[in-house]
């Protein structure tokens, strides 16, 4: 008999929008939960219902099972899906929905605790002859995971060495040591992080494969001892341990390398007991070699490459399985056709490390076409808090082949319009194009070898000629407002008896400044200056509803999408998304002046950890506070060698951006 008739998401943004919109193709009622900060999210209005759960910080409300269980059974719900993220493979709350009476859309209890530990997991593994990592796991009665121990087991194992945190993920707890003599601070600091980020300091000690790609394999199995894999992605597109990128099939996996590693995922899930889905992530070596490194026991981030190249909703296996159904399919009727890679749009910045990024979304326009899926929880007008995940949304592409599915998401990518955050688009398109992506030839370090800090910060560097336009358009914006409030005729904008007038107009574009001096020519046709450089330009308004003109540069036409906010220009010019701040008129002194010693917060976030207090004397880089922001933390250090003066924040405390938490006075000069 069927049991589900009535979904609740215990979820947010894009997954919960994912997993609603396939709840209604089914025709199951609806439930969302909501924050504070998400009381106009799109899966609220997309859900037949929802429910108020709390304050913005996720431990109040998505973390809160009792306030979720609460609100599936105000409801009336009798199952939950838990997406991924926040509760999802959490084996209390999995325990909790069973003893409620809700059906916990899916794998057991056991299996999430087995597997959500690393240690217990690879233990596990081993004993089903599932290959591992080599490494330390204290897998023996009397064997120690204290520092010592550790320190001892690591000259062991060999360099280089990760250390990893046993419990969660997202690269939180992990360090790659090379040299022996790093291996005790690794540890220490590996452990602290672990402890803060989740609640346990236990570490392993596994040796880093280098030059390896990271291939995981999509598994299900059903309550009735069906186990199917649903082929491989290749996740190797890494910033700070966490996916940017993800495809499948893998460039490098051949068809007889998938089959033994579908076959030994699926060993592996029918060695626990599993039901549901879940996926085996192996570290693939240059050799052919794999090994197990851990299991993810819910649906993945990346799962909509696997949906395209199957033709399958994973979803709805996920529903089906829990209802108490057969797998839809057997392994010999799994087929896999064409490519998909998909993109996390992240609200980051890449030139400042990835610094997650807060703000209200000025201007939202997907990209649209054959072939591009977006997957999204977001809306234009909605604030992007520091209190959940920096990933806004992705985007797939899927083609007969690599090379027109790549194509086609950097395509999507260019024609993508987010104003108002910053994100990482420019980034992701960089390396779409780079050769080594663009040839399959890729492992887990493709980022640090391709994409070091200045490359990052040369991103979407305006040339002169784009400088020019900028400005132009500022200026040209500028002229049409006052048309507009004046209530003449647009078409004088720039108007003067002799065009004679050059106007000159500072921007920054938050990493630098440029000035140039823009001289109306004729209705909508300027000349500009910047530096040595002239260019004559014309501007036409191709959509006054979505703030777009044409600029033509010496007989070469380019669209140009923007959005004014106050001094603000937010605009898209050849797929790169730039922030413009009119600093024209700011006071030299306020440009010019040098620190004060205030340590400000970088966004919008929470206090996590504080390392000094008034009085105490610091050394210039000495890390004074850490700000939690979008599950990023963030050292603050202290500009100077100085004496701390002030400290303005506690642990626990959400600040906002720009909130002044120290200050450091400087130490005075030695008299000669």
């Amino acid at each position: 008999m069927k049991r589900i008739h009535k979904v609740l998401v215990a979820n947010r943004g894009e997954i919960a929008v994912r997993v609603l919109r396939t709840c209604r193709r089914l025709g199951l009622r609806t439930v969302a939960v909501f924050s504070d900060a998400d009381r106009d999210a799109p899966h609220v209005r997309l859900a037949d219902e929802a429910i108020h759960l709390g304050p913005p910080p996720a431990r109040e409300s998505y973390l809160s099972i009792e306030r979720v269980l609460a609100a599936a059974k105000a409801s009336g719900a009798d199952a939950i899906h838990p997406g991924y993220g926040f509760l999802s493979e959490n084996e209390d709350f999995a325990r909790a929905c069973a003893d409620a009476g809700f059906v916990f859309v899916g794998p057991p209890a056991e299996a999430i605790e087995l597997m959500g530990n690393k240690r217990q997991a690879k233990l596990r593994m081993q004993a089903a002859d599932v290959p591992c990592i080599p490494g330390y796991e204290a897998a023996r009665p009397g064997e120690s995971l204290e520092d010592e121990a550790l320190v001892r087991e690591g000259q062991r194992v060999g360099f280089p060495l990760m250390v990893k945190a046993a419990a969660g993920g997202g690269g939180r707890g992990m360090r790659l040591v090379r040299e022996p003599g790093a291996l005790l601070d690794a540890i220490r600091s590996a452990r602290s992080e672990a402890t803060n980020a989740f609640g346990s300091g236990e570490l392993i000690l596994e040796r880093a494969i280098e030059g390896a790609r990271h291939v995981e394999v999509q598994v299900f199995a059903d309550e009735h001892g069906n186990a199917v894999h649903l082929g491989e992605r290749d996740c190797s597109v890494q910033r700070r341990h966490q996916k940017v990128i993800e495809e499948s099939p893998s460039p490098a996996v051949t068809p007889e390398l998938r089959e033994r590693m579908g076959a030994v995922a699926v060993q592996a899930i029918r060695a626990i007991g599993y039901r549901g889905a879940g996926t085996i992530e192996f570290l693939l070596a240059p050799n052919g070699d794999f090994f197990f490194m851990e299991m993810n026991t819910r649906l993945q981030v990346e799962h909509p490459v696997t949906e395209l190249i199957t033709g399958l909703d994973l979803v709805e296996w996920q529903l089906r399985v829990a209802d108490g159904e057969r797998l839809p399919l057997t392994q010999p009727e799994i087929a896999w056709r064409g490519h998909a890679i998909e993109a996390r749009l992240c609200a980051e910045d890449p030139a400042r490390g990835f610094l997650p990024q807060t703000g209200r979304l000025l201007a939202w326009e997907p990209p649209a076409g054959e072939g591009i899926r977006v997957d999204h929880g977001v809306r234009e007008g909605q604030d992007i808090t520091p209190f959940y995940d920096s990933m806004q949304a992705k985007l797939i592409a899927y083609g007969p082949d690599r090379e027109t599915a790549r194509e086609r998401l950097a395509a999507a990518l260019r024609e993508l319009t987010v104003f108002g955050v910053t994100t990482n688009s420019v980034f992701i398109q960089h390396v779409l194009g780079h050769e080594a992506f663009r040839s399959g030839r890729y492992d887990t370090g493709f980022v640090g070898a391709h994409t070091p800090p200045e490359t990052l910060q040369a991103l979407g560097k305006a040339s002169p000629e784009d400088q020019a336009i900028l400005a132009a358009l500022l200026f040209h914006d500028d002229a049409q407002a006052l048309a507009r409030k004046g209530g003449f005729d647009a078409t004088l904008t720039g108007w003067s008896s002799s065009y004679a007038l050059a106007v000159p107009v500072s921007l920054h574009d938050g990493a630098s400044e440029f000035r140039a001096s823009v001289r109306p020519v004729a209705p909508e046709a300027y000349e500009v200056h910047v530096g040595d450089t002239r260019v004559p330009l014309s501007l036409r308004a191709l959509s006054a509803e979505r703030a777009e003109v044409e600029v033509e540069v010496a007989g070469r036409r380019r669209a140009v999408r923007y959005r004014r906010a106050g001094g603000m220009l937010w605009c898209t010019l050849d797929g790169v998304t730039r922030q413009l701040r009119d600093v024209s008129f700011r006071l030299p002194s306020e440009r010019e002046r040098a620190s004060d010693g205030r340590l400000r917060a970088p966004m919008d976030g929470r206090i996590i950890r504080v390392s000094t207090e008034a009085g105490a004397t610091v050394k210039k880089g000495d890390v004074l506070v850490v700000l939690e922001a979008m599950k990023m933390e963030s050292s603050l250090i202290a500009p100077t060698d100085g004496v701390v003066t002030a400290v303005n924040v506690t642990v626990g405390a959400q600040v906002p951006a720009r909130h002044v938490v120290a200050v450091v006075s400087p130490a005075a000069k030695e008299a000669a």
